[in-house]
């Protein structure tokens, strides 16, 4: 099955909005999904018997810059028995208000595997994911203050008495 043909089986089981953009330059090409339906189109292409794509081999949140103002989630998805992948990605703007993180669904349901991979995204990028089973840090400490990978976090001096370089 081919990045095309995946791609109008999603629009035929979804509708024209389910995709809102689509990259084919790089490596390997990605549909951009509407970012509220990302668990529904992972299902979909889990359970389809022309797609299986059975693994959720990586979970990456992009932070897109502060003159942007947006947030993402990249998606690789495998089918082992196929030997296909696909990459799908979601963003959303957000105002970088640490009240108000970007919110994704979660595709925990989906991918048991994702569990972790959301966690990081979340420890790392401040990104919330709606529905995960257990979303908190996993990499850093509980009382650590701000999202280290996001582009305009600003490191502590100290931490617990401890100079951090």
């Amino acid at each position: 099955m081919s990045f095309d043909d995946i791609k109008q089986l999603l629009i035929e089981k979804f509708g024209d909005s389910i995709i809102t953009g689509e990259e084919r330059t790089g490596m390997q090409p990605a549909l951009l999904i509407d970012a509220d339906r990302i668990a529904d189109v992972c299902m979909e292409l889990r359970d389809n018997p022309k797609t299986y794509f059975d693994f959720l081999s990586c979970l990456s949140g992009v932070d897109y810059g502060v003159d942007d103002g947006r947030f993402g989630v990249v998606y690789h998805l495998s089918s082992i028995p196929y030997q296909l992948q696909i990459t799908l990605k979601v963003s959303k703007t957000n105002d970088r208000n640490e009240a108000e993180l970007p919110s994704f669904p979660s595709v925990v349901p989906v991918y048991r595997t994702a569990d972790w991979h959301e966690r990081e995204a979340y420890d790392m990028m401040g990104i919330y994911f709606d529905g995960h089973p257990d979303l908190r840090r996993i990499l850093l400490p509980d009382d650590w203050e701000g999202f280290p990978l996001r582009k305009d976090y600003q490191a502590a001096e100290y931490y617990k008495g401890i100079k951090i370089d």
